[in-house]
């Protein structure tokens, strides 16, 4: 696990009146910790040590305080109470670690560090890199706000067409979660279009070209690069229902060099408009489920 401790403290207070046994069948690691602390911290521990506790059966003296197994590992353990104590936080760099402690900061009820995590789930890194495993764990521990972004940055996805991880994540989303996602996709798409449209029918044509539409017979009819323009578009559109690539530079003039025609580049730059208002009208659509 990707958790590097980053202080100095070892869990090994000789003042401390409670052990936590990480779950490892071989070796556990003894996690020496305070009461009061945890009390503070989590309602659930609040009311664990509000009960008898049974005895240490160790002999040595300075080792009698009660021992508490718990079904985490010491890989899980150890973060999760960094962030508890008032030491420097643990630096979490993988999705699946922060999955696992945050399970256990909800199942402890350790409030300020689900926050903390919640927090952390949805920074940059993660959000660019793997949105649709940030919305599965946030779908797992019904983090709704969460999911919701999530499921906006998943715009940029083709969600019939996942590889590696996302894959794998789909085998621990419910068949609801995915369903919503594919919905939010779906509406997104077919609006896009409508738009797309709706340029298309406009009289005697919304966008020109000075040699595609130089003819009386091709006056009224769409320019090249707008035609290829509009066929790419949709496809794109249809995988992926976010304007950040069918606006782009790269996309806009790889129609017009497609087109053949040498007047269409001046075009796409004099349609600027209609582009900026279209783009405009299909970011303004919903985009989270």
């Amino acid at each position: 696990m990707s958790c590097p401790p980053i202080a100095s403290y070892d869990f090994d207070s000789p003042d401390a009146d409670v052990v936590l046994l990480s779950s490892e069948p071989q070796s556990p690691a003894h996690f020496r910790v305070h009461r009061s602390i945890l009390t503070i911290a989590s309602p659930f521990f609040q009311d664990m040590f509000s009960l008898p506790q049974a005895p240490s059966t160790s002999t040595d003296e300075s080792q009698k305080i009660p021992i508490i197994p718990v079904s985490e590992t010491r890989d899980v353990l150890e973060p999760l109470l960094r962030f508890v104590y008032p030491v420097p936080d643990p630096i979490i760099t993988t999705l699946d670690d922060l999955n696992q402690v945050l399970a256990a900061a909800i199942k402890y009820e350790f409030e300020v560090v689900v926050s903390t995590l919640r927090t952390f789930l949805l920074s940059p890194a993660f959000l660019q890199a793997s949105p649709v495993k940030v919305y599965s764990i946030a779908c797992q521990h019904d983090l709704v706000e969460e999911a919701k972004i999530a499921s906006r940055h998943t715009l940029s996805t083709d969600l019939l067409d996942l590889e590696g991880v996302a894959v794998e994540e789909l085998k621990r989303m419910a068949a609801y979660d995915y369903h919503k996602l594919l919905v939010l996709h779906k509406k997104r798409s077919e609006a896009a279009l409508e738009f797309i449209s709706k340029v298309d029918s406009c009289e005697d044509g919304a966008v020109k070209c000075m040699q595609c539409n130089g003819s009386v017979f091709t006056a009224n009819g769409p320019p090249k690069w707008w035609i290829e323009w509009e066929k790419r578009a949709r496809e794109e559109l249809q995988a992926r229902p976010t304007t950040d690539v069918v606006f782009g530079m790269d996309f806009l003039y790889a129609a017009a060099r497609k087109g053949g025609c040498v007047r269409c580049p001046g075009s796409v730059l004099e349609s600027w408009k209609i582009l900026a208002d279209l783009k405009e009208a299909i970011d303004s659509l919903p985009s989270t489920i």
